[in-house]
């Protein structure tokens, strides 16, 4: 191999510069695509089919520029996790494959002003009063059950259904990506049977590689941007991570039976039928995007609900008030999402559907869309790793317009599939490790949930970082590391 090229089997990177390879344009490509990686990175990325599928996703009509594929790409459904394509809004198109299953999957930090010193010794008392105050795992079950009239509030209002019903605060909204509220949901175009799957999960982590960590701050790399977002060494944090739930992946579903109805030229002309989409403008496309902006504001409202339960239970083990704490949302941002956005493309501002799946907004200073809070610095981005490798608070990075779309990373990307990994772990044996080596406190809904989310089952997320942080796409903030971990 030499400097300038990556041989993936049939597939050759050329190298643009460091960390940037591109797969050239060809054949019924509608543009080449780029994968923003190092090469050890790359060597993980080749053993699936992610290099296939993010060429695959050049075939949708209206792509722009080029397909990205972050650090932490993996093969997904059709479209690669760590994957973005921004889809011209006129003469493209928006495709639910591109969005994924668990729409609005996405992250939420909780900033509190305790320290590490003051939670040790409590680790078993919080992680099992937490495991019995949010509901997890497969099915039913969350923190509100609701009728089919709340539920259409939630989807028509996002965060601030909550606000109204005493789940949330007004400094809530203003820490949120969009405010916790999507323009432009239309509840409606949800089917009954996605309302019916979500009525009785608003509040609920899920299963999979959904969780809510409780972790220490190890590290502040960046004094400045730090003190604006409310992150200091040793302090204790709260960080959520979900999606949508049943609602969303229905929402999915529902669409992409449609699409293969209605728009099977289109889909004919795609490599892979997994990235079905309905051409911008079309009655499909206009349905999807209402749908979409509705099961957003589900998960936003989700997100916010187990946020609060868990002031309560906070409240509950250290026996003083959540705002004595200072329990407030650094920030919540998607990774699982299509949204109306206006860039610059060869000197032209266009309107373009950027799709992220398994990619984070990351906005960089100044930007409009920034919350005012931190327009200064920039959008606050949050990776999570692994529950044995910690995670990072990155910022939108000055290049990453250029480069991304205003994107960066989502997370360490999985190397192991769940089959693999149930097959090389075992639950307990991983618990047991991680408390006896690391003081990591794990409570799971069973042992194959943990052995699927093995801290070995991951990609390092400090070479992802390394490259957000190099290309100037997600500029590195802090470390935090595991003190606490419940999952579904």
């Amino acid at each position: 191999m030499s400097n300038s090229t990556f041989e993936a089997g049939d597939i050759t990177l050329e190298q643009v510069r460091e960390f940037v390879w591109e797969i050239p344009q060809k054949g019924d490509m509608h543009a080449p695509a780029r994968v923003l990686a190092s090469e050890a990175l790359l060597e993980e990325i080749r053993e699936d089919k992610t290099l296939e599928q993010i060429t695959n996703t050049t075939h949708l009509p209206g792509i722009t520029n080029y397909a990205i594929c972050m650090p932490d790409g993996h093969q997904g459904y059709g479209f690669p996790v760590g994957g973005v394509g921004a889809l011209d809004a006129e003469n493209g198109c928006i495709s639910p494959g591109a969005v994924g299953y668990d729409i609005n999957c996405g992250v939420r930090m909780m900033r509190t002003n305790l320290t590490y010193d003051e939670l040790q010794g409590r680790e078993e008392e919080l992680v099992d009063s937490l495991f019995a105050n949010i509901p997890s795992g497969l099915g039913g079950g969350g923190v509100v059950e609701a009728g089919v009239d709340t539920v259409d509030e939630i989807l028509a209002r996002g965060v601030d259904w909550a606000l109204e019903n005493g789940h949330a605060v007004e400094d809530d909204l203003l820490h949120c990506e969009d405010e916790g509220m999507r323009e432009g949901a239309d509840p409606e175009k949800v089917s009954q049977k996605a309302k019916d799957r979500g009525k009785n999960q608003i509040g609920s982590l899920g299963s999979g590689n959904h969780f809510l960590e409780v972790q220490r701050v190890t590290d502040v790399f960046d004094d400045e941007v730090g003190e604006a977002y409310g992150l200091e060494a040793d302090q204790i944090v709260v960080l959520i991570h979900c999606g949508s739930r049943g609602l969303g992946h229905q929402t999915c579903n529902d669409y992409l039976r449609k699409i293969e109805q209605q728009h099977q030229g289109l889909l004919n002309q795609l490599p892979d039928k997994e990235l079905a989409a309905a051409p911008a403008g079309s009655q499909l496309a206009e349905d999807y995007y209402g749908a979409m902006n509705a099961a957003i504001n589900f998960a936003w409202v989700n997100r916010q609900l187990i946020m609060h339960r868990t002031r309560r239970v906070f409240e509950r083990v250290f026996d003083r008030s959540w705002e004595a704490m200072d329990m407030h949302l650094l920030y919540d941002v998607a990774h699982n999402i299509a949204k109306k956005e206006t860039h610059t493309v060869a000197g032209d501002e266009r309107e373009l559907y950027v799709h992220r799946k398994g990619a984070t907004r990351a906005f960089p200073a100044g930007h409009p869309e920034v919350p005012a809070a931190y327009r200064d610095v920039g959008q606050p981005v949050i990776i999570p790793g692994s529950m044995g490798a910690g995670s990072y608070v990155l910022r939108g990075g000055k290049h990453s317009m250029d480069l991304t779309f205003g994107s960066t990373a989502h997370g360490a990307g999985r190397l192991m599939s769940r089959t693999q990994a149930k097959n090389e772990f075992w639950g307990g044996d991983v618990q047991d490790e991680l408390e006896d080596q690391q003081q990591i406190y794990v409570k799971a809904q069973s042992g194959a949930t943990v052995a699927e989310e093995a801290p070995g089952v991951y990609k390092d997320v400090d070479e992802v970082v390394r490259v957000s942080d190099a290309l100037g796409i997600g500029d590195k903030v802090a470390r935090t590391f595991p003190v606490c971990n419940i999952k579904g």
